[in-house]
């Protein structure tokens, strides 16, 4: 009797997978351990194990679809063997039909024949190696927008595409011969291309993306969020990155600026552990170690890998560790392991510009610290001017777990660790 694997809990809070990518297709041979599909968590991307041995005989769902947990994935069993599909779980309403239409419909109307599922979109063309422009970039274009602009004689250096990842397509040239876009070989500044600025379309939530929101209003809503924020002098951080940075470039090593505040923030829970707590309803939990998170940006939301006892690690294995987690959230190939346990977080924006921010704290943690870019301005020193660099700090805190004297108090060991960064090497 064939063997039948379901969808499991790959996550805490998990509720339906997104099946990624088959890595074995029906007929081939399996053992326990093989790795069979890559299945979307609300938080990663993880790989499906086989536990039996024997053939995968029937595939159950399909590259793209959403799974219930304990709805069923594959079959495993002999070759050749017959296997019935099991009944699905009840389906949520499709993202085809929205909740809206379904009750615009009168009740009593008859049920409309089942209609034959829309074709697949034919898989994108990939062009030929487009040629570089004169600056050096690369057109990203369609074989048959590509072919319509030499017909017409329309420069696509000119054009912004609407397509996939910006790429150029037909109707993107149609409207640049309507809208006067420079043709190819005419000198001169480049015009703003008219048009829309995107595609109209509705996609439907994925998994991350509604824990997310999920976990984000429920901390805004229930935690008493209240924030601190202070201005440190950055000037001695960068310095002693630059100087590290250049005496060990020959052995690879390059810090940033998130591995001094990670390491900084460590220090200063220990310094100051009632940050270092958890809410628990009728209980405190005031950890013994600092498990420092950091948020990074991915492609559908955000995730917080954890730096583990980041209060008895080195700058340096902080530094190498951070580089290893933040590659591999990218990738989303972090194991739950990875992303949580984190008892503080770090969020930074500064690599992007942002001078401020207050972030929303990530529950069980009763703080989060906000880090700002470092910006060059005149500053008072000793009773005159000088050009300093100086970097804003907010911490969001749970005020059911940390005062406002508590938080000031880490916010100022933080200050004083940043402003003398030799004391991280210690």
């Amino acid at each position: 009797m064939a063997d039948i694997i379901e969808m499991p809990k790959l996550s805490d809070t998990m509720t339906v997978g997104t099946l990624i990518k088959w890595l074995k297709k029906e007929g081939d041979a399996v053992v326990s351990g093989d790795m069979l599909a890559e299945v979307e968590t609300d938080k990663a991307t993880m790989e499906l194990e086989c536990f039996f041995d024997g053939t995968l005989i029937k595939i159950f769902a399909a590259e793209g679809d959403q799974v219930e947990l304990g709805a069923p994935l594959c079959a495993i069993g002999e070759k050749d063997e017959k296997v019935e599909a099991p009944a699905p779980p009840t389906a949520p309403p499709t993202p085809e039909k929205s909740e809206s239409s379904a009750a615009a419909e009168p009740a009593d109307s008859p049920a409309p024949a089942p209609a034959a599922p829309p074709p697949p979109p034919p898989p994108a063309a990939l062009p030929p190696e487009p040629a570089p422009i004169a600056d050096g970039r690369r057109i990203k274009i369609s074989p048959l927008a590509r072919k319509l602009a030499q017909a017409k004689g329309i420069d696509p250096s000119q054009i912004k595409g609407t397509g996939t990842g910006g790429r150029i397509v037909r109707a993107d040239i149609e409207n640049a011969e309507k809208n006067g876009v420079p043709s190819a070989g005419t000198s001169g500044p480049s015009i703003l291309v008219k048009g829309p600025i995107q595609e109209d379309k509705v996609s439907p939530v994925s998994g991350m993306r509604s824990t997310i929101a999920k976990r984000l209003v429920e901390s805004k809503t229930q935690l008493p969020h209240f924030y601190l924020d202070v201005e440190v002098d950055a000037g001695p951080l960068l310095a002693l990155r630059a100087q590290i940075n250049a005496g060990l470039a020959t052995d690879g090593i390059k810090l940033s600026v998130n591995d001094f505040i990670l390491k900084a923030s460590a220090e200063a829970l220990r310094k100051v552990p009632a940050v270092n707590c958890s809410w628990e309803g009728t209980q405190i939990r005031h950890h013994s170690r600092a498990h420092v998170s950091f948020a990074v940006a991915i492609e559908d939301g955000l995730i917080t890998p954890v730096v583990f006892d980041a209060h008895v690690k080195s700058l340096f294995d902080i530094s190498k560790e951070a580089k290893i987690l933040g590659k591999a959230a990218k990738a989303k190939k972090l194991q739950p392991a990875q992303f949580t346990g984190g008892t503080f977080c770090v969020s930074n924006l500064g690599m992007m510009g942002i001078n401020s921010f207050k972030a929303i704290i990530n529950p069980p943690n009763a703080a989060i610290l906000a880090v700002g870019t470092t910006v060059e301005k005149p500053v008072v020193v000793n009773g005159h001017i000088v050009i300093g660099q100086r970097m804003n700090l907010t911490l969001s805190c749970d005020h059911r777990v940390v005062d406002g004297a508590v938080g000031a108090q880490f916010l100022g060991a933080l200050r004083d660790l940043v402003e003398s960064p030799a004391l991280l090497l210690v």
